[in-house]
């Protein structure tokens, strides 16, 4: 059994009491998204674009509410790790912000499409190496499902479309119209991490 696995990988309940097996398992949800949008046309790339665009948005929106302060103080060399996974995430979200300009039918959408792919799938696997592994081998069955429980709240509170250049909860704060929806995902998150 490999490291980011739990031992019943099967099961949806393992699954969502496990903060590293429910994020692998949306890192797998957004690439078959991105297989839906490259296949369909028309109306239909429409619409799985914009279910790639709000799961994009709130999966990010949930590591950085809570998978990112615990890497930061959780594992030695957590800050870095985090560092570098939110200058990838701001590269993202500016592609993702620039394809939602487009119309699904636009010459530039597919090859933008293709570089966000390749960005979210680098950014995928630097993930699951760098932080989901150190996080699975630095707390215990406990934490990982408070934190698996929080990232399920931050994504019900989540904003649907991406914001570049904001990668945290503070910058996020600034927006204006989101600020009330950000303020309810951190009380959210708080109150779903015991604290």
């Amino acid at each position: 059994m490999s490291e980011l696995q739990t031992p019943h990988a099967g099961d949806d309940k393992a699954k969502d009491d496990d903060v590293v097996a429910l994020l692998m398992r949306q890192h797998g949800d957004i690439r078959n998204l991105f297989d839906e949008v490259e296949a369909a046309t028309g109306e239909e790339r429409r619409d799985a674009f914009r279910r790639l665009v709000r799961l994009l948005a709130v999966h990010e929106t949930a590591e950085e509410e809570v998978v990112h302060p615990f890497a930061r103080k959780g594992f030695p060399g957590g800050e870095q790790v985090v560092k570098d996974r939110l200058a990838e995430e701001k590269v993202a979200k500016e592609t993702l912000a620039a394809l939602d300009e487009l119309d699904t039918d636009d010459p530039k959408f597919m090859p933008q499409l293709l570089k966000l792919r390749r960005d979210v799938q680098a950014h995928a696997r630097a993930e699951e190496r760098y932080e989901f592994t150190h996080i699975r081998r630095s707390t215990d069955a406990t934490n990982l499902a408070a934190m698996a429980k929080a990232i399920k709240a931050a994504e019900a509170m989540a904003p649907t479309r991406p914001h570049p250049g904001v990668e945290s909860g503070a910058k996020n704060m600034a927006l204006g119209p989101v600020a009330a929806l950000m303020d309810r995902t951190k009380d959210t998150v708080r109150k779903a991490m015991g604290k």
